[in-house]
């Protein structure tokens, strides 16, 4: 049962994006911020929430190694592919104009692709798949990050967690959204554990050792000192697949980092030579396919409702009460929280009241 208070989307929405419009971020801007943060909370999916609105965003801005405004640079341009430079501007922004323009081109020419660069953290990937499938577009973005995972048979942080995401339209009430790390697990959902006080499950994480790691603000700790790595999908090793994990996480590196001539593996440690702070310069990369030039959109969005359906209707394994598709689960649990609003932890709470301070906005929480 939550017990966590509840914020309405109405105040939450109105809160970060007057904060991220105080620190500099124009308003058109910060409501797109704002947005994907939101997006994913309405989504259940709390380790890109809300929860990160301070830490990875404010406090970046304020360190000075994230820019509030976006200068969204065109440096390359095809009639379906495009080639963007975010100059360290806000990673949603430069995610919500990139998955644009791949939208219009494929409108035109049937498949769009752009490539960013010298973009930070952009949030949660299947906000931007999303943008396709509600134009009846197969969506797929992905991204590089900071290094966290180790390849198989090493336990040296080289590669970024990489979400490999699709978005598909369907003829049911939400599409088929598949957003996941190429990891076990990612560092967002361990900073959750830590600032929840939970341990991470053993098995995701292993340090120098080759042993497994538990305590959450010690992962996080020996991450950045490179004293541990994540596992890659399948676990470290060959016997559970490991390397397929592996070799999905090689291929979205090597997408958000050739393809536009930017960072990649520990050029995105976000630390210089000093151990100072700098931009992280991430790599993303989008695509849209309109799927009304190959078969016709509801052609397309009725034999992918079927595939779902009778995936959802198979038989069940003992004691199991039902089996769900990508993006069913998170429908559910925005139609849980529609009306409800955002479960805020008490952690968060503090954080939204410094912020609030801090700005000197004219806000209430009703927590207080």
């Amino acid at each position: 049962m939550e017990t966590r208070p509840y914020l309405s989307w109405e105040l939450i929405g109105e809160f970060m994006t007057s904060a991220f419009e105080k620190i500099g971020v124009p308003r058109e801007e910060a409501a797109i911020c704002a947005d994907v943060l939101m997006e994913s909370d309405r989504r259940g999916i709390e380790s890109h929430g809300c929860n990160r609105f301070k830490p990875i965003y404010i406090d970046r801005i304020n360190a000075g190694i994230q820019k509030p405004v976006t200068e969204f640079e065109i440096v390359r341009e095809t009639p379906t592919t495009a080639v963007v430079d975010g100059h360290d501007g806000m990673g949603m922004v430069v995610g919500y104009k990139a998955m644009s323009m791949a939208i219009e081109k494929a409108k035109k020419y049937g498949m769009g692709m752009v490539a960013a660069r010298n973009s930070t953290h952009y949030g949660i990937a299947g906000y931007y798949t999303t943008m396709a499938t509600k134009e009846n577009m197969i969506g797929i973005t992905g991204t590089n990050a900071r290094p966290s995972i180790a390849p198989t048979f090493g336990v040296e942080n080289m590669l970024g967690t990489n979400p490999l995401t699709f978005g598909l339209p369907t003829d049911e009430e939400f599409p088929f959204v598949l957003d996941c790390a190429t990891s076990i697990t990612q560092r967002g959902k361990i900073e959750y554990f830590a600032r929840e006080g939970k341990e991470t499950h053993a098995g995701m994480v292993v340090g120098l050792d080759g042993k497994p790691m538990t305590d959450s603000a010690e992962i996080l700790d020996a991450l950045v000192k490179e004293k541990a790595a994540l596992a890659p999908l399948g676990g470290i090793g060959e016997d559970l697949g490991g390397y397929k994990g592996y070799g999905y996480a090689t291929v979205v590196e090597i997408l958000s980092a050739a393809l536009q001539a930017g960072s990649y593996l520990k050029m995105l440690t976000g630390l210089g030579e000093n151990g100072e702070k700098v931009p992280y310069r991430l790599g993303h990369f989008f695509i849209a396919i309109d799927t009304e030039a190959f078969v016709g959109s509801e052609s397309f969005k009725k034999t992918t409702g079927d595939i779902l359906r009778e995936l959802r209707a198979s038989r069940l394994a003992p004691g199991e009460g039902r089996i769900y598709t990508a993006g069913e689960k998170e429908y559910l649990t925005w139609l849980e929280r529609k009306d409800k609003g955002v479960p805020v932890s008490e952690a968060v709470q503090k954080e939204f009241i410094e912020v609030r301070n801090s700005l000197g906005l004219d806000i209430r929480f009703p927590f207080e």
